[in-house]
């Protein structure tokens, strides 16, 4: 499938990217090797195919998701470079 490049800088608006004339160029020419490629799959013949969900076939092998208390309140607070009461103290990052 040919794209045309004012396909491309129609989705470049809907896409708000500002484009040049050589970026526009390299998205035409990606654009296009993406749809030969899906026009590709397309031609095969996946009849009887199974779609891939998962890339192995073991099941759910999480652990158990258990609360525990790994570390206090006092040992965090203690490890703190600065701490007000029940808070640490961080510099502030947002100017009013």
């Amino acid at each position: 499938m040919k794209i045309s490049t004012e396909d491309v800088q129609k989705l470049a608006h809907l896409s708000r990217l500002q484009l040049n004339d050589s970026e526009a160029e390299a998205m035409k020419q990606d654009l296009t090797k993406i749809l030969d490629f899906v026009a590709a799959i397309e031609a095969m013949d996946l009849e009887g195919v199974e779609p891939l969900v998962y890339m192995t076939d073991r099941e759910n092998v999480l652990r158990e998701d258990e609360p525990e208390t790994v570390m206090t309140h006092a040992q965090a607070m203690k490890n703190a470079p600065d701490a007000d009461s029940d808070y640490f103290r961080v510099p502030r990052v947002v100017e009013k």
